[in-house]
């Protein structure tokens, strides 16, 4: 079946949950979500046959946020969502803001990082390679709050609110770019807040938070946006099929609900994991602490008496 915005009509049948998720896989996301399963899948057992554990948590998460790809790419909700507006905010929501969470919780480049073997000296293989890209100018640049944050933004009203998104919609390279471009954002914009994976942008725990909240009040906005528009905002939406019996603007303050509602969700998501990592962040430094003062004899505790005595001394 063919994408009513890649050069036919589609008559589909009026919308239901269980049409939209009736298998209508995309051969890109396809491919792309099996490679991504399998390369995983090789770094876990790699580590595994030499010993070494790797968190069941980690590799459920990653699991579970490449089948969320799937699930919104590779079914009939990719063929509803060239002629629905809802339901294409469906996909935008989740390959941009649920599925970056779940794959960055799985740590895929601290699991490459340790899978894949060093070069040897004076030679640069793929682990090489990867430690310069993580270290470059250029990461440094796309991670930073500076870019991340605009990005976030831009990537909705710079969107939406312009010829772009059509001439996207048009062809299905274009489709196929714009979801890519969703998930890359969701990806940069999430990995300085929460991401596992070490990075170039690593700020404190209150300032993660503080980018995450700086971010969410402008996807809100948008929703807000097109919940009240009085006529439909977004032409390649304008004139839905008869066949799935909507109306284009009811159609549309849907989907502003569906991006209003996804601005809390992932907000909430993002917050317990940070809380969560920040605790453990303690619980480690505290581990570490209690180990130098058990190596150094508590020096600094004798360090501190000394001193009392010192000052009791003084005062006799």
């Amino acid at each position: 079946m063919d994408h009513s915005g890649h050069g036919m009509t589609m008559d589909l049948p009026p919308f239901t949950l269980g049409r939209g998720l009736e298998w209508s896989a995309d051969p890109f996301f396809l491919i792309a979500c099996l490679a991504g399963l399998a390369l995983y899948g090789w770094g876990v057992v790699r580590l595994m046959r030499r010993g070494d554990k790797w968190p069941v948590g980690r590799t459920v998460a990653f699991v579970v946020g490449v089948l969320s790809i799937a699930l919104v790419m590779c079914t009939q909700l990719n063929d509803y969502g060239m002629v629905m507006f809802s339901v294409h905010m469906v996909q935008h929501m989740v390959i941009s803001m649920v599925s970056p969470i779940l794959i960055l919780l799985g740590a895929p480049i601290t699991l490459a990082l340790r899978a894949l073997p060093t070069a040897g000296r004076g030679r640069k293989g793929p682990r090489e390679l990867l430690l310069m890209f993580l270290h470059s100018h250029y990461m440094r640049i796309v991670t930073h709050p500076a870019f991340t944050i605009p990005l976030f933004i831009a990537s909705l009203y710079g969107l939406y609110f312009t010829p772009l998104f059509d001439f996207l919609m048009g062809s299905k390279p274009g489709h196929i770019a714009m979801m890519v471009h969703f998930l890359a954002v969701g990806l940069v914009f999430f990995w300085p807040i929460m991401g596992v994976d070490p990075g170039p942008h690593r700020p404190g725990y209150l300032m993660r938070m503080l980018e995450l909240f700086a971010g969410m009040p402008f996807h809100a906005f948008f929703g807000i946006a097109l919940m009240m528009a009085s006529e439909p905002m977004v032409e390649t939406f304008k004139n839905p099929p008869a066949s799935l019996g909507i109306e284009a603007l009811s159609d549309q303050n849907a989907a502003g609900g569906i991006a209003w509602a996804f601005s809390e969700i992932p907000s909430v998501l993002v917050l317990v994991a940070l809380l969560f990592q920040w605790y453990a962040s303690d619980q480690r430094q505290a581990r570490r602490e209690d180990r130098a003062a058990d190596r150094n004899g508590d020096k600094e505790l004798e360090a501190y008496n000394a001193y009392l005595s010192s000052l009791h001394a003084r005062g006799n």
